[in-house]
């Protein structure tokens, strides 16, 4: 690794101050840049460490109304009883993140704001139709994220929240890579008592995670795994490499939006 120099913040406007040369970097989990950092893929010359402002942390559900600090670790999405009653979906998919080293050390934020493109919750935010509450404006999920490891984000900017509305029915499943548990597919379906239907896909786009419009209007009309029968998949706009096709990748958007259906 090269040399950094390493800054603790304790509140998030020291951490925005701290931030101030362009090749600094926030930490987070750091389960992505102390990676990159150990191959030497990544240099930056000042890391700005976020796991110690406590406004931060913490999960907080009023009725059906949820936030979730950024520094939030995905142990503590999963293992929260008060999150489980009200969107049990959410503490699934972040009990199915990685492995117990990954869970207690990645934070929400962190994954949020990598915008991996097999990572599970930027499929959750999108099906959810969350908000990034960042520590300068609000911005929608589904103006947030705009491409392969691309943000909304400005350059000193650092996302401080996650909120949404619990819908009625949700799930989340994700065909998984068996060594890194990313998903090489993954579907997440969400349905509110207005009948407004969102389904979202990670792991398979080849812009990263999107929206699936025929099987939102066909779930919209037939909340079952059946209405998704006739549903074809173009497999033009989605990713092939080393694990899957293009082709079985759409094959595996549907089957796991039917599983997804099943489960919530």
């Amino acid at each position: 690794m090269y040399a950094t120099n390493y800054h603790r913040p304790s509140s998030i406007q020291d951490a925005v101050r701290m931030k101030s040369a362009d090749d600094s970097k926030y930490l987070a989990g750091g389960m992505t840049l102390i990676a990159t950092m150990k191959q030497r893929l990544a240099a930056p010359s000042d890391l700005v460490d976020l796991r110690h402002i406590p406004s931060l942390k913490g999960i907080s559900v009023d009725g059906t109304s949820i936030r979730i600090g950024a520094a939030t670790t995905h142990y503590d999405v999963a293992s929260s009883t008060e999150l489980k009653a009200a969107c049990p979906a959410i503490c699934d998919l972040a009990h199915g993140i990685g492995d117990p080293h990954v869970r207690h050390m990645g934070t929400i934020g962190g994954s949020v704001a990598n915008n991996d493109p097999a990572a599970d919750y930027p499929a959750a935010l999108l099906a959810l139709d969350a908000v990034i509450v960042t520590d300068a404006r609000e911005i929608k999920a589904g103006d947030f994220f705009t491409g392969l490891f691309e943000t909304a984000l400005q350059d000193a900017e650092m996302i401080v929240a996650i909120t949404f509305d619990a819908p009625a029915k949700a799930a989340y499943v994700k065909f998984r890579n068996p060594a890194s548990r990313y998903a090489m597919t993954g579907v997440f379906v969400a349905r509110r008592d207005n009948g407004d239907v969102r389904v979202a896909v990670t792991g398979a786009g080849g812009n990263g995670v999107f929206r699936h419009a025929g099987m939102e209007a066909a779930l919209a009309l037939n909340w079952s795994p059946d209405a998704l029968a006739g549903i074809s998949v173009d497999p033009s706009d989605l990713m092939s490499d080393i694990h899957a096709s293009a082709e079985y990748r759409a094959n595996l958007v549907k089957v796991m939006a039917k599983r997804a259906v099943a489960a919530a």
